[in-house]
């Protein structure tokens, strides 16, 4: 319990990724407080199993993000996970959904570290640890926008990083390849229909197809490694970008 007495905020927390990095640091001591949106009664379920506080502003208000963070109070750990993805031709990319991408993907993430950094400093100590991707070591066709926007957030993670280098705070970014939640399990059989694969086939031959390991990472492996970036022993540890992508971003 080595965080007991520290406050996590991490954003995009009500499922998938973001859960995991909240039960993990909860499961450590930490007080938490969850952010996205979803059902109210799963909401109400997980601030009860972690005893968490809940915000649902929406990240692509500044405004909101400024509420958040002052409603907040003391942030001593920010995981920055909220993400979305768009996929489509650069010549047919909609506008809105580019700055959609890059407002929560990106420029959210700089809201929310420019408001926690000063008590960060303060307090001496610190942990902000952004959710990058593989993409954000390597490019996918028809993802211009998710690719800008991941690249932006291991570059923003490196800047913070060399800011904060003598102050106690340390900034990290996790770089995952295909995760297994909710999201990717809900693809399968949409897939199988469209392309007349077998299930086996969807995951190894689409879904795995860069993963040399053959194997989905899981939300929980994250939520460890968020873990770990957290302790005493990592204080050395910053602008740092950690792979976790089946040997993905290795080839």
């Amino acid at each position: 319990m080595f965080l007991k007495g520290k406050r996590a905020l991490i954003t995009g927390s009500t499922s998938g990724i973001g859960l995991a990095v909240a039960r993990a640091l909860h499961a450590e001591g930490a007080e938490v407080i969850l952010n996205g949106f979803g059902d109210e009664a799963e909401i109400a379920a997980l601030r009860e199993e972690l005893s968490a506080d809940y915000s649902g502003a929406n990240l692509l208000d500044v405004v909101a993000i400024e509420a958040m963070m002052a409603e907040a109070g003391t942030v001593d750990i920010l995981v920055n996970n909220a993400g979305m993805q768009h996929v489509a031709p650069v010549d047919e990319f909609p506008t809105e959904k580019w700055d959609q991408v890059i407002g929560l993907n990106l420029t959210a993430p700089f809201h929310t570290t420019r408001l926690a950094v000063p008590g960060m400093k303060e307090r001496g100590w610190g942990r902000i640890i952004n959710t990058a991707s593989a993409h954000s070591l390597t490019a996918s066709p028809f993802k211009s926008a998710y690719n800008a926007s991941k690249h932006g957030i291991a570059g923003f993670t490196k800047t913070v990083a060399l800011e904060l280098a003598q102050t106690g705070v340390t900034a990290n970014c996790i770089s995952p390849g295909y995760v297994w939640t909710p999201l990717i399990e809900g693809q399968i059989p949409d897939t199988m229909k469209a392309r007349g694969l077998t299930r086996d086939e969807v995951i190894n031959d689409v879904l795995l197809a860069k993963q040399p390991t053959k194997k989905f990472v899981q939300p929980a492996e994250i939520g460890a490694l968020a873990v770990f970036l957290c302790r005493e022993e990592a204080g050395n540890v910053t602008g740092a970008n950690w792979s976790i992508d089946g040997g993905w971003t290795a080839e």
